[in-house]
């Protein structure tokens, strides 16, 4: 039988012993990694240079290759790219967030499955005696294999709300007295306002704009997410103690391009096979790891007690404005996202569910310090997915790194730096004098310098001039020129022009207003590019990761469905003003009589409010609000007097006069049915609510 140590010193010799084979045992899961992460980072060489050049244009700094003559006195930097650059990353941001809020909208699908796309009821049958809630007429509008039995499993969220409804049918209602419920559309507006908020929490949109930056200058942008993280909120009691409120939400964050390393022989995330973040922690952020599931605490210790041990890059002193040569307090963390085998999983006592058995690889989290592993756990999303989301400014088709400003003018930018250093040597040479003097008729020993009120002592001998001045030729003016034609190439290969970022003295076309509206049309031709880039490869995916992490870590009933997540960047290209004029246009053709039942007045009225920035659930009224906003109106208005017939309040667009007056054919009362004069939609009663 084993003795166990009681010396306080055995102890922590056992400990230490526990610790080290604990850190050692993943040898060879960690030769692995390092193997993929070492392949990563040599192919990744050819962007980070193209990322050190975009990065010194946009500083205005000379990279150290530069050689300057001896007769090039200017060191001048015309930070052109800095400009671009900036103007790109304002025109994205405006796009992205016209609406201000995350341009992201889940939907139906077109054809939902599980749940009901609509559903309807006669409010006639709610005043008959209890009876069976499907009718035998119900059967010809239930779907094909389906049965009267479970068409309570496609109400999703609304069926609480609809359980004690009689009558209730599949597919819109036909009739003057039937209402429309759209279970799939109130799941889907549910889920959209939940990931939203989750959004607004995590500060997601501050995120976003950093990928967006990196994404204009280096021509990649990466986010991940989302992972679930405590916020804390503060909360005092009314004893005046403090006691934070501390809730979990699902964060997405911004990772800069330098940290990410990706497989080299994919072409997008989703073709990736591994992932690697590489995090710069201090022991503070290193402790905190600690409170996260799954971290050895013991070998977080352990890497603390022998002290930071981190190498600098050779690409982080070129982004730092002086050169730092003392160490960096800080630990090099790297966190993988990949396949491993399982051999290798199970030497780390990762635990492979039965299933998995003969699947050969599984993805897996790692992360790993200084040749120790902190965690080592299957990847925890379903499905099963990489959390990083690289989206480039311009799409490469053979690389997942894409073309950014800084690159587009690269060449353009070193011409104007190089034609403006020669116009600033030639302005300083023309603009002074060069003496020629003739010794010869002067006293020896006189100082040579001149300045105004010189004089010079001259001696016997040849009459004539012995001070020659001569002026050189000024062609800096040819010079800007070329610095002009050259500013010219940098619109064209960047798509930016230069009037579209404040640029003075347009003229021809572009002195007319509409003339400029051209113009910036073309311009915005572009950016939409750009941004079709950003929905298809970072809002798309990214709504997706969160309606599936809802969907597993935070389920709700009320809000699962066969829904779409979709990016909405691209609709926001149109400008406001050009919008709103149009919905207002289609609300005065919409307004004639004959095409009133044709319009949904409600939605015109929500978007039009959209296009104003404003918040159309703050402005707007649904239906039964608008019904009782004109009771009001109609209960605030004086008596009409004695013979005159009583005229109707103006109601909301598509609402019959209900009064009983000889007034106009818009005014108080109830909505239009099917099939009746005014009719813009389904009947919205006022229960069961729909979100």
């Amino acid at each position: 039988m084993e003795q166990k140590p009681t010396d306080s010193k055995e102890l922590a010799l056992a400990d230490a012993k526990d610790i080290e084979d604990e850190s050692t045992e993943g040898s060879g899961l960690i030769d692995f990694i390092e193997q993929r992460y070492t392949k990563s980072e040599t192919y990744r060489r050819t962007d980070e240079i193209r990322w050190l050049k975009a990065y010194r244009n946009y500083r205005g700094l000379y990279s150290p290759d530069v050689q300057f003559t001896e007769t090039e006195k200017s060191r001048v930097f015309i930070k052109v790219t800095k400009t671009k650059v900036l103007a790109a990353y304002g025109q994205v941001i405006d796009v992205l967030f016209t609406g201000n809020k995350f341009p992201l909208s889940v939907d139906p699908t077109v054809l939902p499955d599980g749940v009901a796309d609509s559903v309807s009821f006669d409010a006639k049958d709610q005043a008959k005696p209890a009876e069976i809630p499907y009718g035998p007429e119900a059967s010809a509008n239930i779907p094909k294999g389906f049965t009267l039995d479970n068409i309570e499993d496609m109400l999703g969220g609304l069926k609480d709300d609809l359980k004690d409804i009689k009558g209730l049918k599949m597919g819109p209602g036909k009739t003057p007295t039937s209402a429309t419920f759209e279970p799939a559309m109130v799941a889907a507006k549910k889920m959209e306002k939940k990931i939203h908020d989750q959004l607004d929490e995590s500060g997601a949109s501050k995120h976003l704009r950093s990928t967006a930056f990196e994404m204009a200058l280096f021509g990649t942008g990466v986010m991940k997410g989302p992972f679930a993280t405590n916020k804390e909120y503060p909360k005092w009691n009314d004893d005046g103690t403090y006691s934070p409120l501390i809730k979990t939400v699902p964060e997405a964050s911004h990772v800069s391009i330098w940290d990410f390393y990706w497989d080299p022989d994919a072409n997008n995330t989703e073709d990736c096979q591994f992932v690697i973040e590489r995090h710069k922690m201090s022991r503070t952020q290193l402790r905190k790891l600690k409170t996260r599931p799954y971290f050895r605490k013991n070998v977080i210790d352990q890497l603390i007690r022998e002290g930071e041990g981190y190498v600098k890059k050779y690409w982080e002193d070129d982004l730092k404005d002086y050169a730092n040569n003392s160490s960096i307090d800080r630990f090099e963390v790297l966190e993988y996202w990949g396949n491993v085998d399982i051999s290798l999983l199970k030497e780390n006592e990762v635990e492979v569910p039965p299933e998995f058995e003969d699947v050969g690889e599984l993805q897996a989290n790692i992360w790993w310090c200084n040749d120790k592993i902190l965690r080592c756990v299957l990847n925890p999303f379903k499905p099963s997915k990489i959390p990083y989301y690289a989206v480039p400014y311009e799409l490469n088709p053979y690389s997942l790194a894409g073309v950014g400003i800084g690159e587009n003018m690269d060449d353009t930018q070193t011409l104007m730096n190089g034609f403006m250093r020669m116009a600033v040597d030639n302005a300083v040479l023309s603009g002074n004098l060069v003496f020629e003097i003739d010794e010869t008729n002067l006293v020896p020993g006189q100082d040579l310098s001149v300045y105004p009120g010189k004089v010079f002592r001259r001696q016997g001998g040849a009459p004539g001039q012995s001070l020659f001045g001569t002026k050189f030729p000024n062609v800096s003016q040819e010079n800007m020129q070329l610095f002009d034609k050259a500013r010219q190439l940098a619109d064209e290969s960047t798509g930016l022009s230069s009037f579209s970022h404040g640029q003075t003295g347009v003229s021809g076309v572009g002195r007319t207003a509409s003339g400029i509206s051209m113009l910036m049309n073309a311009a915005a031709g572009s950016i939409k590019t750009v941004i079709k880039n950003v929905d298809d490869y970072l809002l798309g995916p990214l709504g997706k990761a969160f309606y599936s992490f809802n969907m597993q870590f935070d389920f709700d009933p009320t809000i699962k469905g066969d829904l779409e997540v979709s990016a909405r960047g691209t609709e926001s290209l149109m400008a406001n003003e050009v919008r709103s004029q149009r919905l207002m246009q289609f609300l005065q053709i919409a307004s004639q009589q004959s095409l009133m039942p044709f319009a949904k007045f409600p939605y015109i009225i929500r978007e039009i409010a959209k296009a104003m920035d404003l918040d159309p659930d703050k402005v707007t009224n649904n239906m039964d609000e608008a019904l009782r906003q004109a009771a009001l109106l109609q209960q605030n208005q004086p008596p009409a007097p004695a013979g005159v017939p009583e005229q109707g309040v103006a109601g909301p667009p598509g609402v019959q006069d209900m009064t009983g007056g000889g007034g106009g054919n818009i005014g108080v009362g109830a909505a239009p049915a099917p099939g009746e004069q005014g009719f813009a939609g389904n009947v919205q009663q006022a229960i069961p609510p729909q979100a």
